[in-house]
């Protein structure tokens, strides 16, 4: 199952381009930190269809994308033709030895084979390089957003295995890499009830769901949103937070 949802984002490209969230420049430009004064060149690892990359090139900086899925692969490369954009895995990066200063991966890391890509990725890194792993996630502090998050989390839970958490980490032990550090960023998206639940339609577990459970729960989530003043009519920020992750090539 973790398999089949890890690539289940391409037949789903350019909704995935339009709907998905960006990334605050302050939650990057802190995840750059140790290196940003020296020029870096940065690794955007499985960057999709760019949502972090331009965030990245946003601050100056030379960002080269790396990213398995062919269709998510050309949706950054129509949207960002002077970016660089490979493909390859965590697990096999097509990159030399000490090529990059910098390694960011948004919305991503989780999915990785760990034993395989904690070794791969301190293979690019220069000494001194960062590695950082980037996540949005609701911020259900907020109680309509709690509300509208338990929805789909009963769904989720009813129908497959996969833990909810995303699995935040980032397991420096199993490379050369020293201690982690940790940072929250508030952030939010525009968005009406129905472009929050086409949103909802890119996260793996509809783009895997079958029918007619997948259409029953967004079903809901619109009626839920529709129920709320804060979201009933014309567009709203939708809370989210930021957290972020990053270690030091030792």
């Amino acid at each position: 199952m973790i398999a089949k949802r890890a690539s289940s984002f391409g037949r789903r490209a350019a909704d995935y381009a339009e709907h998905r969230p960006d990334y605050p420049a302050a939650a990057v430009r802190w995840a750059l930190e140790p290196v940003l004064a020296a020029a870096p060149r940065v690794l955007d690892l499985a960057a999709g269809t760019g949502k972090l990359t331009a965030v990245i090139a946003s601050l100056g900086v030379e960002v080269v994308a790396v990213e398995p899925d062919d269709a998510m692969r050309a949706e950054l490369s129509a949207r960002m033709p002077e970016v660089q954009a490979l493909a390859g895995t965590a697990e096999d990066i097509p990159l030399p030895d000490g090529s990059v200063d910098a390694v960011l991966a948004g919305q991503a890391m989780h999915w990785f084979d760990h034993t395989r890509s904690m070794p791969e990725l301190g293979r690019v890194l220069r000494p001194g390089g960062v590695l950082a792993g980037v996540w949005n996630d609701d911020d259900v502090s907020v109680d309509w957003v709690r509300n509208l998050d338990r929805l789909h989390t009963a769904t989720k839970i009813e129908t497959d295995n996969v833990p909810n958490k995303k699995g935040i980490d980032l397991p420096v032990e199993l490379g050369p890499f020293g201690p982690l550090a940790r940072a929250e960023f508030k952030h939010s998206q525009r968005r009406t009830a129905e472009s929050l639940v086409a949103t909802a339609e890119t996260h793996s577990l509809f783009l895997t769901m079958d029918e007619p459970l997948r259409t029953e729960t967004l079903d809901r989530m619109l009626a839920f949103l529709k129920s709320r003043p804060e979201t009933a009519e014309g567009e709203f920020d939708y809370p989210l937070r930021v957290e972020v992750l990053r270690t030091i090539r030792s």
